[in-house]
């Protein structure tokens, strides 16, 4: 029986490159809310969080980037390369990471939590957990994963797999194991099966009917099942910017939502966004030119907004292209603001920021919530 009341939660684990992320978002798409353990023990040990002094004491200041901050990359050349140093690391960050899951959990209000850690077991999270989903894949496409998606070299690529936990171990213990060797489409159908079989019944999203231009439409969450029609919609809306397959989408519901706002019958603009760590980004914007412009985005933004606070989102980053100039418009419609990257107080913030930003773009700002939710984590 799981350790929080009133929730199913699926412990989901697998090593390094197996498609764990792609899975929880997944998952998410059904409906459950996520959790990335493995963000959160990055998350504590920034500059002002309660593992970063112990951390540099242990493993010495040369581990240091010249803003303060621990260069991730410098720590990790001696964890990845040291069992007992990973050990060590671990025993440091992993309480203040199951304290911050423990205070999502309870605050969530999804009836089914999903919870992303590569220790998963190790950490004594397993046994919190109703189901154990497991990913999977074959070793050379992990590595291959590594090389081409974090650009990383052969060598450095093998060590990090190495350095893993014993995939088998994880596959002993599975209620389910996902294979993630083929297609989206494909790791999708067994998520979408093992959800069914397992996950307790919840009531289907249902489109949110709202007023554009003085008519009716509604705003609606599309599944990966609507691949199709989000990659046509795109396609037609960026006026041949864009050109996008059914497989092209699939691959992007990996990491992202997108939401269609239905206008007479046709899809009239479409968003797509994301939500990590507690930050709200919004990356992909096309509205039929034939639409109010700021009224459609007005619409499509405030559901992100409704979607992200639900999520226990600090702030929402919306990007747009430089010539849509509507900061003033959507200043007073949504209070947005215009802000540089180096504008953002919060470390975790610019993070999110540096690594979503569309080059050529400018970025608006806003806070969700005045408390935040893991301070100082």
């Amino acid at each position: 029986m799981a350790a929080w009341h009133g929730k199913y939660v699926i412990g989901l684990t697998g090593n390094i490159a197996t498609g764990k992320s792609v899975v929880r978002k997944m998952l998410e798409h059904l409906g459950a809310y996520g959790i990335d353990a493995d963000s959160l023990g990055h998350r504590v040990m920034v500059k002002g969080a309660p593992a970063y002094k112990t951390v540099v004491d242990t493993f010495g200041n040369w581990i240091l980037a010249p803003d303060g901050q621990i260069d991730r990359a410098k720590l990790g050349s001696v964890v990845f390369s040291n069992p007992e140093a990973i050990q060590i690391l671990e025993k440091i960050t992993h309480p203040y990471v199951l304290e911050a899951v423990d205070i999502l959990v309870q605050r969530s209000n999804q009836s089914v939590v999903v919870i992303e850690a590569i220790k998963l077991i190790e950490s004594g999270l397993a046994k919190k957990s109703d189901s154990i989903w497991v990913t999977d894949a074959p070793r050379e496409l992990q590595l291959a994963r590594l090389m081409q998606n974090r650009n990383m070299k052969e060598q450095n690529a093998h060590q990090r797999i190495i350095a893993q936990p014993s995939q088998k171990k994880k596959n002993i213990v599975a209620d389910v194991r996902i294979l993630n060797e083929g297609s989206f489409e494909d790791t999708w159908q067994q998520v979408v099966d093992a959800w069914n079989r397992l996950v307790p019944a919840s009531e289907a999203e249902k489109p949110i009917p709202v007023s554009l231009d003085s008519a009716e439409a509604s705003v609606l969450r599309a599944k990966p099942r609507d691949a199709d029609e989000v990659a046509k919609a795109i396609n037609q809306l960026s006026e041949g910017q864009r050109e996008l397959t059914k497989n092209d989408v699939m691959a992007a519901f990996g990491e992202k939502a997108f939401l269609l706002l239905r206008y007479h019958q046709k899809v009239a603009a479409i968003i797509g966004w994301k939500v990590e760590n507690l930050i709200a980004r919004t990356d992909d914007v096309y509205i039929d030119k034939q639409v109010p412009f700021v009224e459609s985005l007005k619409i499509l933004m405030t559901e992100v907004e409704r979607a992200s606070k639900d999520l226990q989102c600090e702030i929402s980053l919306l990007f747009l292209p430089k010539e849509n100039h509507v900061n003033d418009l959507l200043g007073e419609s949504l209070g947005y603001v215009y802000q540089t990257i180096d504008d953002l107080s919060i470390r975790a913030w610019k993070d999110a920021a540096l690594e979503s930003m569309p080059s050529d773009s400018v970025m608006l700002f806003k806070k969700l919530r005045k408390d935040r939710v893991l301070k100082p984590v």
